[in-house]
């Protein structure tokens, strides 16, 4: 039985009662989590809309090993001490993994994908189901949230978030395309899609109700049914505001938080953040 079925059978199957075949099922989706051969979302030329379809049976496969789980004492010494399901420990990395983890603080759970030079500043945390492609760069205080999708030299700010989803399974989670910058203390949520080279300002909050005002192009992006908020390519999105226009509101000047696009990606924002590279 393919693992997919079966993580889906077992996922769905009311009992206290976990046999091996949880285990071994359980085990064998970690695995091809942490190589990457198996991700909680995927391209998908077929989306129009995002580019990407999301796999529910892997957040099935998470949630089971939640499940499953005992609780385990996962203390280094007395002086430090931790206690989490024994189905999710750390991570293991090696040297030849060629993964920089700077010493102060940072963890990264099992059952996530960590590319060939990552840079992780400290104090940071990869959580369980993300995927984090190769020369990425993980800051300080910065969270990648359970499923998440972190693409090819990426830069996620200190203190950013990226936010997690395991339920409900069929969310699509955030997904940051490849070469995205992402500025310090910003938030994105909801299942949105950062497409290629976008730029996210420092202090910017992207949610699935949060519509997004491009001035260039003249147009509303927003959350629509299933379909996430989508970021285009090359788009440089800031913190603006937007007044209210009627009532009460209008009356006491009163103006809503709001992204904006003010530009797209150009020569001149290149020259500004090629220092990320210097840091790689």
């Amino acid at each position: 039985m393919p693992l997919a079925e079966q993580i889906e059978r077992l996922y769905y199957q009311k009992t206290d009662d976990y046999g091996q075949e949880f285990f071994d099922a359980f085990h064998e989706l970690k695995q091809g989590l942490n190589d990457g051969s198996i991700r909680a979302a995927v391209p998908d030329a077929a989306s129009v809309t995002s580019g990407w379809k999301v796999n529910s049976w892997v957040k099935m496969g998470i949630l089971l090993g939640f499940r499953i789980g005992e609780l385990e004492n996962m203390s280094p010494d007395n002086n430090f001490p931790f206690y989490d399901k024994h189905t999710f420990p750390l991570k293991k990395i090696v040297i030849e993994d060629t993964v920089r983890i700077v010493p102060g603080g940072s963890s990264i759970r099992d059952g996530c994908y960590i590319g060939r030079g990552i840079t992780c500043m400290p104090p940071m945390y990869i959580n369980v189901g993300a995927y984090v492609d190769d020369g990425a760069m993980i800051d300080s205080h910065a969270l990648v949230g359970s499923c998440a999708q972190v693409g090819k030299r990426v830069h996620l700010s200190a203190g950013s978030q990226l936010g997690g989803v395991l339920e409900p399974v069929g969310a699509l989670p955030v997904i940051v395309e490849d070469d995205v910058l992402i500025g310090g203390n910003c938030g994105i949520y909801e299942g949105t899609v950062i497409k290629q080279r976008g730029v996210i300002g420092a202090g910017t909050i992207l949610t699935g109700s949060t519509p997004v005002y491009d001035l260039v192009r003249g147009q509303i992006y927003r959350r629509e049914g299933d379909n996430p908020l989508v970021i285009p390519p090359d788009a440089v999105v800031v913190p603006g505001s937007r007044a209210i226009s009627t009532g009460w509101g209008k009356q006491e000047n009163i103006s809503l938080y709001t992204p904006v696009i003010i530009k797209y990606r150009d020569s001149k924002t290149d020259q500004s953040i090629r220092l990320e590279d210097l840091l790689r």
